[in-house]
């Protein structure tokens, strides 16, 4: 007879749900990732993958449907649109105009919003009541509604949204980054470098903002995907980058009187190519925040 001592406790078995959730956050996510290399190396790439001119078409050839519909033919892959423009040489070049609104909005806004993080979180007092209230003033205005008024101000181009975007989202950067200064300056090591007569300034740059660079990466990486669909909504209005320059925004403005007389391609293909990138974005972010998040990371 087994004595209590002798018998042998099983562990106790995870929950599918915990056991998924590991297995799909916790592994690299390979084919986000590969989407938005490729998207990135056709940006690049763009002058010399794109098939025809993205601003120029022939009336002859409007409203051309993909090459496997009648009517279709492989001069047009992706068939044409009102002007007789290819439809993907625009979607090609549109990738290179999301890419680089995006990256750079988020590398702007993220710069602001982390150096203004620190200097609130570490200096505190009347500096950090002066940024938190301007931070919470912007925080409650409409993202949206204000880039709309931003962009009427300054007029549409790329360059004039990359700089509404940046001081659109700059506020949830020092949002974020002020709430890790307010625990790491407690810590012993700056208290060490305040004992070695270190200033202010080199005490926010050479050890507060190291320990910090993560999760403005994390945030950057989850705040891609939101900057590509407003500056996508901008184009759709009116207000984001002007035309004939390509944008999968403004296509999908100019295709969406002929959505409901069959030239369906025109809106299908650039909205495909803003649901992957922001898709793609938001799996890769999620992931970063869990790899570097230890208590999500033990779930």
């Amino acid at each position: 007879m087994s004595t209590p001592a002798d018998v042998i406790s099983l562990p106790t078995p995870q929950p599918v749900a915990t056991r998924r959730r590991a297995g799909w956050l916790g592994s690299f996510p390979v084919v986000p990732t590969l989407i938005l290399l490729i998207i990135a190396l056709v940006a690049v790439f763009a002058d010399q993958l794109a098939p025809h001119n993205p601003e120029i078409g022939s009336l002859a050839a409007r409203f051309k449907p993909p090459f496997w519909q009648a009517g279709g033919t492989a001069t047009y892959l992706l068939g044409t649109d009102q002007l007789g423009r290819d439809v993907l040489s625009r979607l090609i070049f549109g990738a290179r105009v999301s890419m680089v609104v995006g990256i750079t909005a988020v590398l702007f806004a993220g710069a602001v919003g982390t150096l203004l993080g620190i200097v609130s979180g570490y200096l505190g007092g009347w500096v950090d009541q002066v940024i938190m209230r301007i931070t919470d003033t912007w925080l409650a205005l409409p993202a949206l509604t204000f880039a709309i008024f931003l962009a009427a101000i300054v007029g549409p181009s790329m360059w004039n949204i990359v700089f509404i975007l940046g001081l659109t989202y700059w506020t949830r950067y020092a949002r974020v980054v002020r709430g890790e200064v307010l625990s790491l300056r407690e810590r012993e090591f700056v208290r060490l470098a305040i004992v070695a007569g270190c200033s202010k300034w080199t005490i926010m740059l050479r050890h507060i903002l190291p320990n910090v660079v993560n999760s403005a990466v994390v945030l950057a990486s989850l705040m891609l995907g939101v900057v590509i669909i407003t500056e996508a909504t901008l184009s759709f209005l009116g207000v984001g980058v002007p035309p004939p320059q390509p944008a999968w925004g403004l296509m999908l403005s100019d295709g969406k009187q002929g959505l409901m007389v069959g030239y369906w391609w025109l809106t299908v293909f650039p909205g495909c190519c803003i649901m992957l990138m922001v898709l793609s974005a938001n799996l890769l972010g999620d992931w970063l925040r869990v790899k570097f998040d230890p208590q999500l990371r033990q779930l």
